[in-house]
């Protein structure tokens, strides 16, 4: 087990870095960052799960409002069960969403949204919420399978970020059909390892801006960082930081490797709950300001509430890893 990047993903992650300090999201597509996962025959780079991480880690660490989680999950989805045709035209049409969450379930859930065969198609019936950037077609995982929807009904969805979202209601909606109920088990995984890597980023983005904080800022004549209290506070978080880093990059070597990674998975899904408390403590070093809009703090923590809800939160994570082990 090796968690150093290699020479690819080392200028993978450079390249995302160097996009995003542009803080502009269509140079994102320009550079080819939303299409790593695209198979080469497809148009795209045919990367993996852990380049897939490099790229989410970096917008997290931006907390960038960007539609790359769904859009890596999805092509990186339909890289591993979806035709060449398919592919090709979710490469051209810039990607898809991913509806995996249904009301009062977490992704890990099998799927209530059912689907039956009608004139040589398929229909679903079921809802799905908290479907990020909802504008784009939707694979839809349900009893049969995973599923691509073209244009459901949805209704808008408030998320902490501002990011689009909605709720999708099916009610007989055609679909076409991906794969059978392996994909549905595929996709969530991948689902849950992107989350957590861009949670990854965003605890270290927000650790990295509270250390600048609390060595410069002052009180009695004193730098922050100089009290007992805030180290030892500053120090929670890095191990935060750390404990998700660790549990993520296991996750997605192993997803990568072929090897099971369900308990890995979990785990780190769990950890991105505790990154939510870790933000608190960022935003009590800042004082007021982590409160203030017009600072970058506030983009943080409301991404890491945002993908911890995605995930269903840190008891849901809990009850996975005790159905596991």
């Amino acid at each position: 087990m090796d968690f150093n990047l290699d020479e690819t993903q080392q200028d993978l992650r450079k390249l995302a870095a160097e996009v995003l300090a542009k803080e502009d999201g269509e140079r994102l597509w320009q550079a080819g960052l939303m299409s790593v996962c695209v198979p080469e025959e497809a148009g795209g780079a045919g990367l993996g799960p852990v380049e897939m991480a490099v790229v989410l880690r970096e917008v997290g660490a931006r907390a960038a409002p960007v539609p790359a989680l769904p859009t890596l999950v999805s092509t990186l989805t339909l890289a591993h069960y979806g035709t060449l045709v398919q592919q090709r035209r979710l490469s051209s049409q810039a990607g898809a969403t991913v509806a995996l969450r249904e009301p009062g379930r977490a992704p890990a859930d099998p799927p209530l949204t059912t689907a039956r065969p009608v004139d040589g198609g398929w229909a679903l019936t079921g809802r799905k919420v908290s479907v990020p950037y909802p504008e784009a077609p939707v694979l839809v995982a349900a009893d049969e399978g995973l599923f691509l929807v073209e244009a459901p009904p949805t209704t808008p969805e408030y998320t902490s970020t501002g990011e689009p979202a909605a709720t999708v209601v099916l009610d007989g909606t055609p679909a076409e059909r991906v794969a059978g109920p392996d994909a549905v088990t595929g996709a969530r995984r991948l689902f849950m390892a992107a989350v957590a890597a861009q949670a990854s980023g965003v605890l270290a983005g927000a650790l990295e801006l509270t250390t600048g904080y609390i060595r410069t800022r002052k009180q009695f004549g004193r730098a922050l960082a100089e009290f007992q209290a805030v180290t030892m506070q500053i120090a929670d978080v890095y191990i935060a930081a750390r404990a998700l880093d660790v549990a993520m990059w296991s996750a997605v070597w192993r997803l990568g490797e072929g090897l099971p990674a369900d308990q890995d998975l979990a785990l780190a899904a769990y950890h991105v709950g505790e990154a939510v408390k870790a933000l608190y403590t960022c935003q009590h070093l800042h004082g007021g300001l982590g409160l203030d809009v017009t600072y970058p703090l506030h983009r943080y923590f409301a991404q890491a509430k945002h993908l911890s809800h995605l995930l269903g939160g840190a008891d849901a994570q809990l009850d996975l890893i005790g159905a596991l082990v």
